[in-house]
């Protein structure tokens, strides 16, 4: 088996998984996914997370062609979620002599996971320890709430790596062969904006803590635990970051968030994008058939939306509903937000919509709130030509 190097000291072991459907049960992944591990072989050799129990066995053979016939020191536990810690005993068990390094809080947490004495194994660490491991040196920087407690990012001083955990990752399987740098970089920003947001959005002010850690380390690769280990143009990455966690606007354009029964919201919305289209980007998602996590990535990447949905039961049409609440539990904030109603006798949507908004932070609804009572007429279509005037101002 080929050894995949990082670095001539740093090798990787991670896997793809590229039947799974829906990573954490919820977000669709139709590129797979990959499961990050890596190996610093020195005097000392760590290794750095384990993967999901799904590619245990694929993950123990690409460890072990690198291990040869050595022994590992050491365990780095960045991160207990279960994608990347649940093999953890496994390994533990083949190499009792082997270290487990974790913080405080990994180790509180450590007995949730497993039933396994680690009593004299443990080695805990916390913000600004080091670990030699002879040539390379790891330090430690804790990042809570990254998006666990107990979440933690190592640097390697020598060749200038950091380990950032969930921190930069991406849905999609590598699929490489020989080298990290063959996995694809192109689409980066789409699949990786869809996990930060969905995944690690709720935690913006975390992530710009750990932001300002690392700008204090001459990091010349990112290896994180999902997706491509980034070598070049770092600044364009991080960059990434900074706009995601500060929930600035990355790009300006309208995102027309529908949901329709019969067509006729459809149609508003559709008349509503031909207007605003003629003077800038619009981008339209039907929420009863697009992936959520599409939707929510979209809302996030554009500096205004427009919300419209029919009354449904007295209520508010269930999977608008879903989305402005998963935007919500995202932290989604500083936007302006237009609204569409429909309601054939007792329009309830535009009320509603307005109402959960309005939980939300520096969210600025847009005037006029159009109703629309059933189809299209003359006056909701002006209206709707009102909200795209005020939209593009």
């Amino acid at each position: 088996m080929n050894k995949v190097k990082v670095t001539d000291g740093i090798f990787y072991v991670g896997v793809d998984d590229e039947t799974i459907d829906l990573f954490e049960s919820q977000y669709e992944v139709p590129e797979g996914v990959s499961y990050n591990s890596y190996v610093i072989m020195d005097e000392k050799i760590a290794v750095m997370d384990t993967v999901d129990k799904r590619k245990t066995e694929e993950w123990m053979e690409k460890l072990q062609g690198v291990l040869e016939d050595r022994t590992p020191d050491y365990l780095i536990i960045s991160h207990l979620e279960p994608d990347h810690a649940s093999s953890i005993k496994i390994l533990a068990e083949k190499y009792p002599a082997m270290q487990l390094v974790g913080n405080a809080k990994t180790f509180q947490m450590f007995g949730n996971f497993f039933q396994m004495d680690i009593e004299g194994r443990t080695v805990v660490v916390k913000e600004g320890d080091s670990l030699s491991l002879g040539k390379h040196e790891l330090s430690f920087y804790m990042a809570p709430m990254v998006h666990w407690p107990e979440v933690m990012v190592e640097y390697e001083k020598t060749e200038k790596v950091l380990f950032s955990a969930d921190g930069f990752g991406k849905f999609g399987a590598l699929r490489m062969k020989e080298s990290p740098a063959e996995a694809k970089l192109e689409d980066w920003a789409c699949e990786a904006r869809r996990y930060y947001f969905n995944i690690v959005g709720k935690y913006g002010a975390p992530v710009q803590t750990l932001l300002k850690k690392a700008s204090g380390l001459d990091i010349q690769m990112i290896c994180p635990l999902h997706g491509p280990v980034l070598k070049e143009n770092l600044e364009y990455y991080i960059g990434k970051y900074q706009t995601w966690s500060s929930y600035e606007p990355e790009d300006k354009g309208i995102l027309i968030a529908y949901a329709s029964i019969h067509g006729n919201t459809k149609e508003a919305a559709y008349k509503l994008a031909e207007y605003i289209g003629e003077k800038e980007k619009v981008v339209l998602t039907d929420l009863s058939r697009q992936d959520m996590s599409e939707a929510i990535e979209d809302a996030f990447r554009y500096d205004r939306m427009v919300v419209a949905a029919p009354t449904y039961d007295g209520g508010m049409f269930p999977v608008m509903e879903d989305f402005l609440r998963h935007l919500k539990s995202k932290a989604y904030q500083k936007r302006k937000v237009g609204i569409i109603e429909n309601g054939s006798w007792a329009p309830m949507a535009g009320k509603l919509m307005k109402g959960l908004l309005e939980e939300m932070k520096q969210i600025e609804v847009i005037e006029p709130v159009v109703t629309v009572t059933s189809a299209l007429n003359e006056a909701s279509t002006k209206a709707i030509e009102a909200l795209a005037e005020s939209l593009v101002k």
